[in-house]
């Protein structure tokens, strides 16, 4: 199932200076895993060592933050739209 992937400009420099790519999966999970696959330089960007969602970055499925529903395991439909957003902190 193909998805948008929109990445912000810090994250660009790993998929060839592409705002938008597209990526193959039926999870959030899956469509990473085609990411990586792709782009190895998002390895470690998206996912942490131990396998689960790098907790610097913020994931959103057609403007659902993917904390609240499966994390890595929400269902992605055809046609969605995941955006990466890179965490913000500040003080």
């Amino acid at each position: 199932m193909a998805v948008d992937v929109r990445f912000p400009t810090v994250l660009r420099a790993h998929t060839d200076g592409a705002p938008v790519v597209s990526a193959e999966g039926s999870t959030v999970g899956e469509v990473f895993a085609d990411l990586v696959a792709r782009y190895p330089g998002l390895s470690g960007q998206l996912v942490d060592a131990t396998g689960t969602m790098h907790k610097f970055v913020n994931v959103y499925l057609d403007d659902e933050d993917v904390r609240y529903l499966n994390q890595l395991d929400t269902k992605v439909g055809e046609g969605a739209e995941i955006s990466i957003l890179p965490a913000v902190a500040g003080g």
